[in-house]
């Protein structure tokens, strides 16, 4: 129904083929502001247990905070009212019914600028774990090499030695034949 790639602010009456979908749009839309979301209210029916309606709203911001900070930080998430509550009509398809945007809070702005840089550091992790992993995979390769090049060895030497031995034994045997005769006379 609604293009998610530039996201909108939300309104009463927006509709969303699933509750997904509309939890990923308030997602989308609560990290564009610069806030994290939660499940504020679920309801199921009686008839049914299907989910009806829900409540998404601001978890607040978590920074590098103190103690005292964070309990400050959880009494105002408490009473933050932005959020959006969402019903599920009789086509199956889900209505934002309330929506509020205000938050008594400052909201983390450079979130977007943050998620950049986290990914771009998980790029260049990305990239040096890949060139090690290149890295190891040739000096598997050269072990590889080296480890059938030495079984080669062992294969050609136990073949000798099997040549030899057997050799040995064809001549204990014409020794042993000559033995015999000599003893029995003949």
């Amino acid at each position: 129904m609604h293009e998610y790639d530039s996201i909108q602010e939300p309104y009463v009456g927006m509709i969303f083929e699933s509750e997904e979908a509309a939890k990923i749009f308030y997602d989308n839309y609560a990290r564009q502001r610069g806030f994290f979301t939660r499940v504020l209210s679920s309801h199921k029916s009686e008839l049914d247990g299907l989910l009806i309606s829900r409540g998404l709203g601001c978890r607040g911001y978590f920074d590098n905070q103190t103690e005292v900070q964070l309990q400050k930080q959880e009494k105002q998430r408490e009473s933050c009212s932005a959020m959006i509550h969402l019903r599920r009509d009789k086509t199956g398809r889900w209505v934002i019914k309330k929506f509020v945007s205000d938050h008594n809070h400052p909201l983390v702005l450079q979130l977007e600028e943050s998620c950049r840089r986290l990914d771009e550091e998980k790029d260049k992790k990305i990239q040096e774990l890949t060139a090690e992993l290149r890295v190891k995979k040739r000096l598997s390769a050269s072990y590889r090499e080296q480890l059938v090049a030495f079984m080669k060895e062992v294969e050609d030497h136990n073949y000798h030695i099997s040549m030899k031995v057997q050799a040995t034994l064809d001549n204990l045997k014409k020794l042993d034949a000559k033995a015999y005769e000599l003893l029995h006379g003949r």
